[in-house]
């Protein structure tokens, strides 16, 4: 019984394999069908253990197979999925009333949660999925008012695909992008700004007209040198869902070529942006900025930059800042231009790791013959409660912002973001 106890203590790495309770359920079925007899011989033993490995093993080629099978029916393994819900509580107070006289101010709550899924084909294409849904609107959709937020979602709870494109390399330094469903900044050489922002006006150094976009049907091409040296361009059209035709005069459309250069801590770019047909930007702009006359066709040229300093956790902020000026078409001389400035600071580690302290402000995109200059700002604090989980509350606000004198907004947001 010494031999036969020592013996089957060799069984056990092959039966935890299967399961600790398939393990016990043979060894006490071994002891159910073999009580002790008064001859034990070598036969008799080899024969008894041959037996229960031979179960043993039939017992672990099965959940082998069961485990191939669920294998069968998950992701590609060039597959990849995370994603981000975002809950938030937002109050606003604006200081006139719409042009209907209702109202704007609101206490509201809205959320946003996003699936980006990323597949590969080679090993360096990717073809790139966002499934998004939301409840945002009102003021969590205002452009005039620079309350829409990036968060801000109408999608009415509907879950839709809110982004798809296709991209690949053409040689070392080449990457295309091609889809039915992208912007224009997706496929720029080189990041305008690093400054991250709460409300979308403040997206890429001032989301205004050179800058704007728009999900729909494009591509793109991109060549990034060794050196830091980049070069871009891009055309997005405004035909999905319309009989309008893809790339026609009778789709909006734009056209960004943009050049950079980029280190370790700093970057200069500037880009060029013609639009036409009727192109019309919001996020970064007051009510009245385009002229009322013209062909519907303007050229933006924007210049960015940004800095950052060797080491996070001290006074010094890294800066971000912008410029866009903007010619219209056949608009009268007193009217055909337009310009927007930006500038945000970021502080990072200040208080506890990665944490981070936000402030942009700046003047939206203003006609030249203006009688305002609307100017916009916000300030945050954003911070971890763990791994996964941020809190940001922010404060933001301008005056004469839609472009009417006396015409300013205070909000605040509260924000909790889950990261999987």
């Amino acid at each position: 019984m010494l031999v036969a106890g020592a013996s089957l203590s060799l069984l056990a790495p092959v039966a935890a394999q299967a399961s600790d309770a398939v393990y016990l359920e043979e060894m006490s079925s071994y002891s159910r069908s073999n009580p002790k007899s008064s001859r034990l011989d070598s036969k008799t033993f080899i024969n008894e253990v041959s037996e229960d490995i031979a179960i043993l093993k039939s017992r672990v080629d099965g959940l082998e197979v069961k485990q191939n099978e669920f294998e069968a029916g998950g992701f590609s393994d060039t597959t990849t999925l995370d994603g981000k819900a975002v809950f938030a509580l937002m109050a606003t107070d604006h200081t006139k009333p719409n042009s209907t006289g209702t109202a704007r101010d609101a206490l509201s709550s809205a959320y946003q949660y996003t699936m980006n899924l990323n597949s590969s084909f080679t090993g360096d294409d990717n073809l790139y999925v966002r499934l998004r849904t939301g409840n945002g609107t009102g003021n969590f959709t205002t452009k005039t008012f620079g309350t829409y937020l990036s968060m801000g979602t109408g999608y009415s709870d509907a879950l839709k695909v809110d982004k798809i494109w296709y991209t690949f390399p053409v040689g070392e330094n080449n990457t295309v992008w091609v889809g039915p469903k992208i912007e224009n900044y997706y496929m720029h050489g080189t990041t305008p700004s690093i400054y991250k922002p709460v409300t979308k006006q403040f997206t890429l150094g001032g989301n205004g007209d050179a800058y704007g976009a728009s999900t729909d049907s494009g591509f793109g091409w991109a060549y990034k040198a060794d050196n830091g040296f980049a070069i871009s361009s891009n055309v997005v059209s405004k035909q999905n869902l319309t009989t309008n035709g893809l790339f026609t005069d009778s789709s909006k459309q734009s056209w960004a070529t943009q050049a950079g250069y980029t280190t370790d801590r700093w970057s200069v770019s500037t880009i060029v942006n013609q639009k036409y047909n009727g192109w019309t930007d919001g996020y970064y702009e007051s009510a009245g900025h385009t002229p009322s006359t013209g062909v519907g066709n303007f050229t933006a040229i924007g210049l960015r930059g940004w800095w950052r300093p060797i080491e996070t956790g001290t006074a010094m902020p890294s800066v971000s800042l912008g410029y866009d000026t903007t010619d219209h078409d056949g608009a009268p001389a007193a009217s055909n231009n337009s310009t927007a400035w930006f500038a945000g600071l970021s502080w990072q580690d200040m208080f506890q790791a990665d944490d981070r302290i936000g402030v942009a402000f700046g003047q939206p995109t203003t006609n030249e013959d203006e009688t305002v200059d609307p100017f916009a700002y916000e300030a945050y604090y954003e911070f971890k409660a763990n791994d996964s989980v941020t809190i940001t509350p922010t404060v933001f606000g301008g005056s004469d912002r839609s472009g009417t004198a006396g015409d300013d907004v205070f909000g605040a947001v509260l924000q909790t973001t889950f990261k999987f």
